[in-house]
């Protein structure tokens, strides 16, 4: 089991992510992905979950048209892990490769 990260390994993992913010009331971090279209946000989602799958590490998500709401924390730990870290970089990262 990943082991949840401590409020200050969790601050500063959160300055090399950028947009990702912590979930106040609740030990999870989260992010608003706005897309030019619907294509293109469901396009991120479907790329996304296959990373995510990969990792064995599912999203809170949802989606309304343009819009991507997403929601980390490793239920199994209680908290935000470095999975979730990890999960949101490559969130990140497959945005920008996602023409807005």
């Amino acid at each position: 089991m990943a082991e949840r990260l401590a409020a200050e390994a969790r601050k500063q993992a959160l300055g090399g992510i950028p947009g990702w913010s912590e979930v106040a009331g609740r030990d999870a971090i989260a992010k608003t992905f706005v897309f030019k279209d619907f294509n293109e946000a469901f396009g991120f989602m479907t790329r996304a979950a296959l990373v995510a799958e990969k990792m064995d590490h599912h999203p809170e998500w949802r989606n309304v048209y343009k819009t991507v709401e997403v929601v980390l924390s490793t239920h199994d730990a209680g908290g935000v892990t470095a999975l979730d870290v990890e999960l949101a970089r490559a969130m990140n990262a497959i945005a920008k490769l996602t023409p807005a």
